[in-house]
């Protein structure tokens, strides 16, 4: 007989033999998962019937039982995905078959936190992009073209006011703005209007928009209905279960919740995220395999996140709302708050955003940013640190003071982002940088 080759595996039988096999066909399958997008797969956990946390931490997630399997997501790191043979080049380019080709198109780790999403929300899919405003601007350009008209509501993050206000015109496309009681849509709507745009609760006031009310007009008109959910999260409010036809999220925030991203996402039916995904596809927006891990990570926590922070935005906002040097405090969790209401019947909580107007308008309220020493004077929101901003040098920067006033932002005007810090400790420092 011939002698042996020399190998370095170590010689292994029965159960031993088969755990290495088990490994190797795992490792070859994190990158791969079957070469097929993540709603495709079966799942024994984390489905539409489970809780939100338990979605939060095993929604979309491959399964992940047997010898060897990792219990963490892996990250793809591939811009591009081989093929078997021309044939099977053929079928993808005909559109029978949905193979992973390039990561803009799709990939493995990015379709675990989209299936993720979707089942948070209630959908029945979602693509993530680049930013939050990746996901609000080409979600809009599947919706409009040149010639149509949105109408949406005139509180809204500045990015997106600034872009239907900046942008859009030049498009072709026009915009009418309502206040978020939603007054006077029906004299807005024309044969070309296509689509509603709403966000809720406000940035940065926090008012509401009665969901049903706008669902109800969308669907009479029938305009397809898109909301900016970012402020809420999808622990707190469902707008898909609600009748909205698609849902919009910065994810750099609360989702992701630890201010290390830059992330965005569109939740809606199977057809309009095939529309959203090519339009990902066209125009680039496409987010990067290791955000994704990280927006996958971030979402395990997010309930746990999300309790903690209402329950110290509650605390902060009811000290504010005593204190001598405070005008106004705006917190739907608040009976003074003009929506509260409505807040408590389309909300399972009020969230972790607040706002407050200081006495003595923009110096006074410059004066205490420039004190706090806990909470961090910073943009952005929804993760565990408590953040301080001005809207009007932030979010609603190069907006005229008619357009301020008109979504309740004043000089005096503080935006505040709570996090998950003891509340006591938050309260002491609003209280000395108040003094």
């Amino acid at each position: 007989m011939p002698p042996q080759e020399a190998t370095c595996e170590p010689s292994l039988r029965g159960d031993a033999k088969l755990a290495l096999v088990e490994v190797q066909i795992n490792s070859r399958m994190d990158c791969n998962m079957k070469n097929k997008p993540s709603h495709e797969r079966a799942r024994k956990q984390g489905g539409q019937k489970s809780g939100p946390q338990t979605k939060a931490v095993h929604a979309g997630e491959p399964l992940r039982h047997g010898v060897g399997t990792s219990v963490g997501l892996s990250i793809c790191r591939s811009s591009t995905f081989t093929f078997s043979s021309t044939e099977e080049m053929k079928r993808w380019a005909e559109g029978k078959s949905k193979a992973y080709i390039y990561t803009r198109y799709g990939n493995p780790t990015l379709a675990v936190v989209e299936e993720k999403i979707a089942a948070l929300e209630g959908a029945e899919a979602a693509v993530v992009t680049a930013s939050g405003m990746a996901a609000i601007s080409h979600i809009l350009f599947c919706a409009l073209k040149a010639g149509d008209e949105l109408i949406s509501t005139a509180q809204v993050y500045g990015g997106t006011y600034r872009l239907l206000r900046d942008v859009f015109p030049g498009l072709g496309i026009k915009v009418h703005h309502v206040e978020t009681d939603l007054a006077g849509m029906e004299e807005l709507v024309t044969p070309r209007t296509k689509a509603l745009y709403v966000e809720t609760p406000t940035n940065p006031t926090l008012r509401l928009v009665d969901l049903h009310k706008a669902v109800t007009f969308a669907k009479k008109h029938k305009l397809v209905s898109i909301i900016d959910n970012t402020f809420a999260t999808p622990v707190l409010q469902q707008p898909i279960a609600m009748g909205f036809d698609i849902v919009v999220h910065s994810a750099t925030k609360a989702l992701a919740g630890h201010s290390d991203i830059i992330a965005g996402v569109a939740v809606g039916n199977q057809e309009w995220m095939e529309r959203m995904r090519h339009m990902v596809i066209y125009l680039g927006g496409s987010m990067d395999p290791d955000v994704g891990f990280l927006l996958n990570r971030g979402i395990k926590t997010l309930g746990l996140r999300v309790a903690r922070q209402c329950e110290n935005a509650m605390a902060v906002a009811k000290f504010l709302e005593k204190h001598s040097k405070v005008a106004r405090v705006h917190y739907p969790g608040l009976p003074s708050h003009p929506d509260h209401a409505l807040a408590k019947e389309q909300m399972r909580g009020f969230g972790s955003m607040l706002a407050f107007d200081v006495k003595g308008g923009l110096p006074a309220a410059r004066h205490f940013c420039d004190r706090v020493q806990l909470f961090l004077l910073a943009a952005s929101l929804g993760g565990v640190e408590s953040l301080v901003v001005l809207p009007a040098y932030t979010s609603h920067y190069n907006m005229s003071d008619e357009e301020l006033l008109r979504v309740g932002v004043t000089p005096g005007t503080v935006r505040v982002s709570i996090g998950v810090e003891d509340s006591a400790d938050l309260i002491a420092d609003l209280q000395q940088a108040l003094a």
